[in-house]
């Protein structure tokens, strides 16, 4: 049976995203980020290329390590100005009626009650085609602008991370039993009271005593996607993801990655399979593969160099603008995105700044694919059948001819092949992607939270000990 690829959209409420100066191009569409107009637009081209979904990123800071300044970054919109993703959901749900729709919004800067509330709204609107993008902010712009001296280090992130969604879980799964809801209108009875409970939420991080605000939505809790490629990302992942977003540019990379993700699943109780990994991909594609190499010539003349290096300098933490183009990265350790340092700093093949500039020109940290529909279908099953991700996120050169063209060119060819589905499953975000019911499965952690009354009385068994210790 011939492998099926997915693909989800990989974008930004703002401009650029991945692809710094390429909004100069004078097809691109993305200084247009605040209409809603070109959200709906694109949202429509991706689910007639049947999409598992858009997913929309997200920074709370902005790119101040490169040369010490955010010069750059604003000279060439390198990520700023930039608009908050969640509100997109549902404009992008009323154009549509299958894309699911990823949000990427912080455990660091934002207290799990209220973001609880946003989070089950946008998924009542959408009808269950939300999820959440679990991401560990690595800006200290951000921290400080939101009153925090400065970031947590990289693994206590992760710990903050872990009692964040432990909150959310209790809030989604634990609050509000099913049937609470009666909307009995004979007896004028809404909401039977002895069925919402709170949650008593008692950590190191967070105190939650009480319910939540919102009744039981489409997928209780929305789909949950996680990018982060750390070991403690990996087993951050392993545990709570069900679709995880990593930047592998090589395939062994690729595969090593893929195979630690499975693992660290299995080791959490779960199935290797309830986990759907896409690699950040670009593809640039054209009728033969000489007009596709024309096409990526033309694009990368419009790219920034500077801002290739303010995009790369914010994600690893390290300024480049402090060595010489021809000097080699180094591994320095950071509080930002470890991995990535990881991956171009390589004593086997390491890369000098100028190599990096150009390779971040162009869909950020993944590779670029250039070629014919039959070309690049061909790269796409090999990735797939040799590293056992499950598909690709897809990022833009320029928006939205790249997504254009991965719709009317690219997705034929791989519907040909047998590798690439034509329809959608029936359902919420979670029966599209799974083929199974609309909530987190027993296999889960969150479904551990669904009695909250045990949970709780377990909570308070444990503290006592807790407090001798």
């Amino acid at each position: 049976m011939t492998r099926q690829i997915r693909f989800n959209a990989f974008d930004m409420n703002c401009v650029g995203h991945q692809s710094p100066g390429l909004w100069a191009h004078p097809r691109d569409r993305s200084w247009q980020y605040k209409d809603l107009e070109y959200w709906q637009d694109l949202a429509r081209t991706l689910e007639r290329g049947i999409f598992d979904g858009i997913f929309i990123a997200d920074v709370v800071g902005y790119y101040d390590v490169y040369k010490g300044s955010n010069w750059h970054a604003l000279h060439q919109a390198a990520q700023i100005p930039v608009n908050d993703p969640l509100q997109l959901a549902a404009p992008i749900a009323l154009a549509t009626e299958h894309l699911g729709i990823g949000i990427t919004a912080s455990t660091s800067f934002e207290h799990p009650y209220t973001f609880a509330r946003r989070l089950s709204t946008a998924d009542h609107h959408t009808k269950g085609r939300v999820g959440w993008n679990i991401v560990t902010s690595y800006l200290e712009s951000g921290a400080k602008n939101v009153g925090q001296d400065g970031l947590k280090r990289h693994d206590n992130r992760y710990e903050v991370a872990a009692e964040y969604v432990e909150v959310l879980y209790k809030l989604f799964e634990g609050s509000w039993e099913e049937g609470a809801v009666l909307r009995d209108r004979e007896r004028r009875i809404f909401t039977d009271p002895a069925k919402v409970h709170e949650i008593g939420h008692r950590g190191r991080h967070f105190t939650v005593p009480g319910y939540h605000l919102c009744e039981p939505s489409p997928q209780r809790t929305p789909v949950l996607y996680q990018a982060g490629a750390s070991g403690p990302g990996k087993a951050f992942a392993g545990h709570h993801a069900e679709c995880v977003f990593v930047a592998a540019p090589l395939k062994p990379m690729l595969k090593a990655y893929v195979a630690d993700v499975r693992a660290q699943a299995r080791a959490a109780g779960r199935s290797p399979r309830d986990v759907l990994i896409y690699n950040l991909t670009t593809v640039i594609v054209a009728e033969t593969d000489e007009a596709a190499q024309k096409k990526f010539e033309d694009y990368r003349s419009h790219a920034s160099h500077d801002g290739a290096l303010v995009l790369l300098s914010g994600w690893s933490g390290i300024d480049f603008g402090q060595y010489a183009p021809t000097d080699l990265v180094k591994k320095v350790e950071t509080n930002a995105i470890v991995s990535m340092v990881e991956h171009f700093s390589s004593a086997e093949n390491p890369w000098s700044i100028a190599e990096l500039a150009r390779w971040g020109g162009i869909g950020g940290l993944g590779p670029v694919f250039v070629g014919s529909p039959a070309t690049v279908a061909d790269i796409l099953q090999d990735w797939a059948e040799e590293t056992d991700v499950d598909g690709f996120n897809l990022a833009y050169a320029v928006t939205p001819e790249s997504f254009e063209d991965a719709v009317d060119l690219l997705v034929p060819e791989l519907q040909r092949r047998g590798a690439y589905p034509k329809a959608y499953r029936p359902g919420t975000l979670r029966e599209k992607l799974f083929g199974r019911g609309p909530y987190l499965p027993e296999t889960h952690p969150a479904h551990g939270f669904r009695d909250i009354e045990a949970v709780k009385a377990r909570e308070a068994a444990l503290r006592p000990a807790a407090a001798a210790e």
